[in-house]
């Protein structure tokens, strides 16, 4: 049983897209299982369908308006580099309006519903492959997956919204009476999860380099803090499953094979540039191709 893993990242999810539309078109990888968390939530339901010139072309047009519909920075070049500073006038009106987040995300939410349609989600239903969704239920402490065989087309569109949704920055969405958030905020690389589910052969996509040589500039607001400590975290909670991950499959006996990004693509995912995510989309499907040949599975009998 073959899975494609996709790890959260943001607008480095063009990358992904990449990567993805090489493993599926040319290497023509059949995949029984495919798990996404934030922007590889976004993705998965296309790949699953085979329509990758569909979310590309979504890919390689979205901007910060196609996301948020308050949005809680501006963008900001300095240096010839874009940084993001508070905007003030809209977090301050989110905040009255008695919303606990510092921007809103309802933009993403219809557009989901407008690229996943009702017709592709009733095909999804008849195929054979799992489409499967990472979320954070913050109120009972615990991360939750969930597939569209257990869900209705409006259900499972607002599971992927709120996969996506990178709180505090994005909507707090409240379900069944919990509040969820990212998947990201528990599990950002669910390789555990396509294991349990009867993986045995994984191809994993992480959004960051294989070996973290970032060296960030000193903070310079109180914004810029709380983004790089949540990207800190986030780190933190991706190096623990990529070596959970290793561990479960080494019992296992399954291969995994990992597909990082070769540079840095960026310091802030929150920044959607349509120029740069196009170009990452393209440097994803030459990485792939030039690494497919060389790809070393990991060896279930040799445990980091």
């Amino acid at each position: 049983m073959r899975a494609l893993v996709i790890s959260g990242g943001g607008s480095k999810g063009a990358f992904a897209g990449g990567v993805a539309q090489f493993l599926i078109q040319e290497a023509q990888y059949k995949y029984d299982l495919f798990v996404g968390t934030s922007t590889g939530s976004l993705l998965i339901s296309h790949l699953a369908l085979n329509k990758l010139d569909k979310i590309k072309e979504i890919y390689s047009s979205v901007n910060q308006k196609s996301i948020f519909n308050i949005c809680p920075f501006v963008v900001r070049k300095k240096h010839g580099l874009e940084v993001i500073g508070i905007n003030h006038w809209n977090v301050l009106r989110n905040f009255l309006r008695g919303k606990k987040t510092f921007g809103e995300s309802e933009n993403l939410r219809k557009l989901i519903r407008d690229s996943v349609t009702q017709a592709e989600f009733e095909t999804l239903k008849q195929g054979s492959s799992d489409v499967v969704v990472t979320v954070s239920n913050l109120s009972l402490n615990q991360v939750e997956y969930k597939s569209f065989n257990e869900c209705t087309y409006e259900e499972f569109c607002d599971w992927i919204w709120i996969s996506s949704n990178y709180t505090p920055f994005m909507s707090l969405v409240k379900r069944n009476g919990c509040e969820y958030a990212d998947g990201g905020l528990g599990s950002l690389v669910p390789i555990e999860e396509a294991l349990r589910r009867g993986a045995t052969e994984i191809d994993v996509v992480v959004l960051r380099t294989e070996v973290n040589y970032l060296n960030r500039m000193p903070v310079r607001s109180s914004f810029e803090l709380i983004t790089t400590m949540s990207e800190f975290m986030l780190d933190r909670i991706e190096n623990q499953n990529i070596r959970i991950g290793k561990l479960v499959a080494n019992q296992k006996d399954a291969i995994i094979n990992f597909y990082f990004t070769p540079t840095v693509l960026t310091t802030n995912s929150l920044i959607f540039n349509k120029e740069r995510m196009t170009l990452w989309w393209k440097r994803g499907y030459l990485y792939a191709k030039n690494k497919n040949d060389e790809t070393s599975p990991i060896d279930p009998e040799v445990q980091e």
